[in-house]
This record gives C-alpha cells, sequence and structure tokens, in this order.
C-alpha cells in the first residue's frame, strides 16, 4: 500500500467521525446511552475483521466504521455516567474522583495493551492485536449488556429537535460555547501531537547538538513515559481540586501546555528537550481529561449532552483533516504544525478567562 494511500486512510478516519459519528453518536440521547455504548463495541469489532483484508476500500470501510465508533467512545460512556452518578444520588466530589481514576486506570490499561500487542504480534502476525482487541470489545459489549442500565436524555423528542435544542443550549449559554472550543482546539492540538511526535523527536543527520548519525528512536520507551506523564496529571487533578476548581486552574494548566509545545520549534534538533516539553505536555493532558468532564457535568444539559458533545467533535475532527492534508515536505510540517498547535492553544486560554469571567455554580 502507497503512502498516499494510507494518508488517505487516515483522513477518511477523521472524516467519518466528523460527518457520520456526529449524527450516530447523537442517538444516544433518544435511544439510550447503554445502547449506543453497545454500538460501539459492535462498530470497532467490524473494524477490527477489516484489518484481515488487504483490499484498500475494505480498508476504507474498516476506516469509516472506526470514525464513526470514535464518536460514540468519546460521548456515550461519559454521559452515562454522569447521569447514573445524579441518579444514584453520589456527591459531587466523587465524580471528580472517578473521573480523575478513569485518567490513571485509561493510561495503565494503555501500556498492558501495548505489551499485549506486541506480543499477540510476535506469536502470531502483525493482525493479532486487532484480534485481541476484538475478543475485548466482545467481552465489552457482554458486561454492558448484562450489567448496565440505560439511561436517556429526552427519548420523547424527536432527533431533530434533540439537534435543535443542542445548538439553542450552545448559543444561549456561553460556557457551554466556550467548553466546546476548549474540547475542540485541545483535543486537535493533541491528535495532532500524536501524529506529529515521532518525527518531532527523530533528529537530522547531524545536528549542532550533535554530529552522530541518526538513529531510530524508542518508540515503546517513550510511549511508556507518555502514560506515566498522564497518570502523574491525573494524580495532581485530584490535588487541585482539593484546593481549586478546575474553572480556575485548568488557565494555567493550558498556558503551560502552550508552552511545552514551543520546545521542537524553539529547541528543533534537541531531543532531550523536546522531549521534556512533550511529557510536560502529557501532564497536562492527564489533568485536561478529569478537568473537562467535570466541568461537562456541571455546566451541559442531560437532555441534550450527547449530542452537544458531538457537535463539537465536528471543528476538532476538521482541524485534524486539514493537519493531514497539509503534509508535505517533512521538515517543514512539522514545525509549522507545532507553531499551529502552539496557536490553537492560546485561542483556547482565552476561552478559559472567558468561561472564568461569568458565574460558575453546579447545576
Amino acid at each position: 500500500m502507497t503512502t498516499h494511500q494510507i494518508k488517505i486512510l487516515f483522513v477518511a478516519g477523521f472524516g467519518s467521525s466528523m460527518v457520520f459519528g456526529t449524527v450516530v453518536g447523537s442517538f444516544a440521547d433518544k435511544y439510550g446511552r447503554r445502547n449506543n455504548c453497545i454500538i460501539y463495541g459492535v462498530l470497532y469489532g467490524m473494524a477490527c475483521v477489516t484489518k484481515h483484508f488487504g483490499n484498500f476500500w475494505v480498508l476504507m470501510l474498516g476506516r469509516l466504521l472506526g470514525g464513526v465508533a470514535t464518536s460514540i467512545l468519546y460521548s456515550a460512556f461519559e454521559s452515562w455516567v454522569v447521569y447514573e452518578h445524579s441518579a444514584r444520588g453520589y456527591d459531587s466530589d466523587s465524580l471528580n474522583t472517578l473521573f480523575s481514576q478513569a485518567t490513571l486506570t485509561n493510561s495503565l490499561v494503555a501500556v498492558g495493551a501495548g505489551l499485549a500487542a506486541q506480543l499477540a504480534a510476535d506469536c502470531f502476525g502483525f493482525v493479532a492485536p486487532f484480534d485481541t482487541s476484538l475478543l475485548v470489545l466482545i467481552i465489552m459489549v457482554i458486561v454492558i449488556g448484562c450489567t448496565w442500565t440505560e439511561n436517556h436524555g429526552d427519548c420523547s423528542a424527536p432527533l431533530t429537535q434533540t439537534f435543535t435544542s443542542a445548538i439553542n443550549a450552545i448559543k444561549t449559554d456561553p460556557k457551554i460555547l466556550c467548553l466546546g472550543l476548549i474540547q475542540s482546539l485541545f483535543e486537535g492540538a493533541m491528535y495532532t501531537f500524536v501524529l506529529e511526535w515521532t518525527p518531532a523527536l527523530t533528529p537530522p543527520d547531524k545536528t549542532e547538538f550533535s554530529s552522530e548519525l541518526r538513529e531510530a528512536i524508542p518508540h515503546g520507551h517513550i510511549f511508556a513515559g507518555f502514560m506515566v506523564a498522564i497518570m502523574i496529571g491525573s494524580s495532581l487533578f485530584k490535588l487541585l481540586c482539593a484546593h481549586k476548581r478546575p474553572e480556575w486552574f485548568m488557565r494555567i494548566v493550558l498556558f503551560v501546555s502552550a508552552m511545552a509545545l514551543l520546545a521542537p520549534v524553539v529547541f528543533h534538533g534537541n531531543q532531550q528537550v523536546i522531549l521534556s516539553g512533550f511529557l510536560v505536555f502529557e501532564v497536562c493532558v492527564g489533568i485536561f481529561w478529569p478537568s473537562l468532564s467535570t466541568m461537562r457535568s456541571n455546566y451541559v444539559p442531560e437532555e441534550a449532552r450527547s449530542t452537544i458533545m458531538n457537535i463539537f467533535r465536528i471543528p476538532l475532527n476538521l482541524i485534524v483533516v486539514i493537519m493531514l492534508l497539509q503534509v508535505r515536505h517533512a521538515l517543514l510540517h512539522e514545525r509549522s504544525t507545532f507553531w499551529k498547535c502552539g496557536h490553537n492553544y492560546q485561542l483556547k486560554c482565552s476561552s478559559l478567562k472567558y468561561v472564568y469571567t461569568f458565574i460558575l455554580s453546579p447545576r
């Protein structure tokens, strides 16, 4: 498969999430969050099956299914847990702890999944990790179907009215609009980082910092370091929440993350400094996830929660698609991309300061 075809598959995945995923992910409010989570497992399972085929169009189908499933992943599960937490009468502080522990556990599982995938690939071939994922998804669907209760947004309203209500909520409540912008800009820059950290850490043949030839970077060790940094961030979130609300400390976190992503631009070729900047950025990511979930639980209305979250995935996926389409010369792309990430973060910081000017009280 050519590099151009691989690029098209990447664009198709994010484009599918932007177009189709927004609609399917929004079904959760009307037809049930638990049902939507089960659909997520089915769609991603089908995407895993397509990896057994070398046909470009079959792989394209898999990317389209995966894009739709991604939108469900980042909306239906959180919407379900926020509703259940409120319905069962738990206090709000325990929700902060839940989001923090979820981010911590997600990082641990990511490291374990990476090791399991490598073992499967070594023993059974490069498609085996997808079969392992399929097995995990089947178990997940069974557990959800047997143990979760169903909950909805406004299930009596037509789907078009759900979208109308979501858009009206965004237009009339500046706090929802700002939270959505923060979500889109942060995650857009984060996905760009995922695509670009390898070329950013790969040194040129000779640099002013080293005369040694280019060497392969230890991807596995670096990824493990990123996951540890996210775990540190999730733990810091709990400590910060004991003293301040997320609306306050996230302004500082977003500013620090913006400065961290300037490392490959300012210190181009210096791997140690760039890696340090990336680790700081991942700590900020670990703080960001539970913070944003906590703020969304306070400000996003329950009746259209999943729909609102998916609407703001449209600009997020558009950012990533534009970044992918702008790939040209490797070095030029790397430097300009990180400048754009830094600019996105400056916009996020301004949005958060705007949110902070309002009287923020839990709903």
